[in-house]
């Protein structure tokens, strides 16, 4: 501005006209629409999810989420209910269905984990009777040691080195019974799956993205549910903290931009590791705290919500910075005179007002369209 009130003048001798004009240049150059055209969007597209349920902790969790290529999913609670119920007790030979859910049942009597929890209903159900073991030792993903009672995975009986027949448990959950020296026998447990799940797998796989189920389950179980939802992988018999290794995994194999679903304590460090972690509502408080993005109604519908909506206010964000900088450079060059020498085209400081208005106007009219735009995928309002 200073430059067009200076330089012309001094060759022309018109200063009112040039300084008139460098006023007009002033005005119009104003940044406001420019500075306007990110957070406003990104504090619309943000307001828009916290009504359909999905919370972003900020506009770069919102950026991050538009470029996801993969979904990586815990199974227990994020695609299932995480709500179990015995289906069948496969006793060894000489060892009863009564004593078996008896041994089970004591051994999670103390647990709080949803597996438990169905067995001593189970036990309840049948009018078994449950004790309180004496020494109880909790093995970090295997299992429990209780009086001396094995229950847990299969990775916990091959420690022992416990034969295990190959096909208890082959579409379920397993929990294997031993003691120190013999296999005692398996209950078997399913966990139903969300009703939205299979709709919200399917819309993911339609917008071009990989899906990945991670399960502590058996590899038999885990197939088994990985072509019911066609699945593009899984990784089965995980240990709690073999998730964020697999994260580090696909990350290191070139995947790019890989969000991670979960709801519990164990998928914690995984969500931290993934680009974008999404924490289940109803999952644990630090789940939640180590995501980025929260899903309040627990719905993995939700998640290609979120995509579709990160998507739509990335779109509006640069529908912003092409109208800020059209503005910008139609108007500036003619407020400068630079058309004035050869066309005798100029620019009043009143209309650059205007112009320079109505560019804010514009940016913040279209960041406002993300308030009425349709979530189709969203299997909930």
């Amino acid at each position: 501005a200073v430059l067009t009130a200076l330089i012309p003048s001094v060759v022309t001798g018109n200063w009112g006209y040039w300084v008139k004009t460098a006023l007009t240049f002033l005005v119009i150059s104003c940044p406001c629409a420019l500075v306007l055209s990110v957070p406003l969007a990104f504090f619309a597209g943000i307001g828009l999810g916290s009504k359909k349920n999905v919370l972003f902790k900020g506009g770069s969790a919102m950026e991050a989420i538009c470029n996801v290529k993969a979904i990586v999913m815990d199974k227990t609670g994020t695609l299932t209910r995480g709500v179990f119920t015995v289906q069948r007790i496969l006793p060894a030979d000489g060892v009863s269905e009564t004593e078996l859910l008896a041994m089970a049942a004591k051994c999670e009597s103390a647990s709080t984990h949803p597996i438990a929890q169905s067995i001593r209903a189970a036990a309840g159900e049948r009018g078994v009777k449950t004790e309180r073991p004496e020494s109880v030792q909790e093995l970090s993903g295997l299992g429990i040691d209780a009086d001396g009672i094995l229950c847990g995975n299969r990775k916990l009986l091959e420690q022992y080195g416990i034969a295990i027949p190959a096909d208890d448990g082959a579409f379920g959950t397993e929990v294997l019974l031993a003691d120190h020296s013999r296999y005692l026998g398996s209950i078997v447990i399913s966990d139903e799956l969300k009703p939205e799940t299979r709709t919200a797998i399917a819309a993911l796989k339609a917008e071009g993205l990989k899906t990945v189920m991670l399960t502590g389950d058996n590899l038999p179980a885990a197939r088994a549910m990985a072509d019911e939802l066609h699945l593009a992988s899984f990784r089965a018999e995980l240990l709690p903290g073999d998730k964020a290794g697999i994260i580090r995994e696909l990350q290191a194999d070139g995947t790019k931009v890989i969000a991670m679903v979960g709801d519990g304590i164990n998928d914690a460090p995984a969500l931290a590791q993934a680009d974008v972690g999404i924490a289940i509502g109803s999952g644990t408080d630090v789940a939640m705290e180590s995501a980025d993005v929260v899903l309040m109604q627990s719905g993995l519908d939700e998640v290609p919500a979120a995509i579709e909506l990160s998507r739509a206010t990335m779109r509006i964000i640069r529908e912003n910075l092409f109208w800020a900088f059209f503005y910008n450079a139609v108007g500036i060059p003619l407020a400068a005179g630079a058309f004035y020498a050869l066309l005798g085209w100029r620019l009043s400081p009143v209309v650059g007002a205007a112009a320079m208005a109505a560019s804010s106007v514009t940016v913040v009219l279209n960041a406002l369209r993300l308030r009425n735009i349709r979530l189709h995928r969203a299997g909930r309002k």
